[in-house]
């Protein structure tokens, strides 16, 4: 069972992915999961193993950068694809982004279809 985690501090921003990804739950069985900040999305991360993580950059008690450096530093978690969504959209957040190991790095606002297809790629259920 593919499972799926969006960490977001902004309660519209997780709402607008889990229905973008809904379509996943229903035809693919997809478990979509979501955590509040860094910490909480760090832990699910250890304890659910998710697939894929859609990881806002900008976030109280952890920003994305440092869950996203701590779980590629781990071996047992550095298969976990991190696609990094935020407002941050200067090119050297977007290569820090990279550097801590993010599969990609998209500003917002995103486009949901972009957001759908790209999971659905990374899922290998496209």
């Amino acid at each position: 069972m593919k499972k799926l985690l969006i960490v977001d501090d902004e309660v519209h921003i997780r709402a607008l992915l889990e229905q973008t990804l809904e379509e996943l739950e229903d035809d693919f069985g997809v478990i979509i999961l979501s955590a509040s900040d860094g910490e909480e999305g760090l832990a699910m991360i250890r304890e659910e193993r998710p697939h894929l993580v859609f990881l806002d950059v900008m976030m109280p008690k952890m920003n994305g950068y440092e869950v996203c450096r701590l779980v590629k530093a781990d071996s047992e978690l550095q298969a976990t694809e991190i696609i990094l969504l935020t407002a941050k959209g200067q090119e050297v957040d977007r290569q820090m982004g990279m550097a801590c190991g993010a599969r990609q790095y998209m500003t917002k606002p995103f486009d949901p279809d972009e957001i759908l297809d790209m999971a659905q790629s990374i899922l290998g259920l496209a």
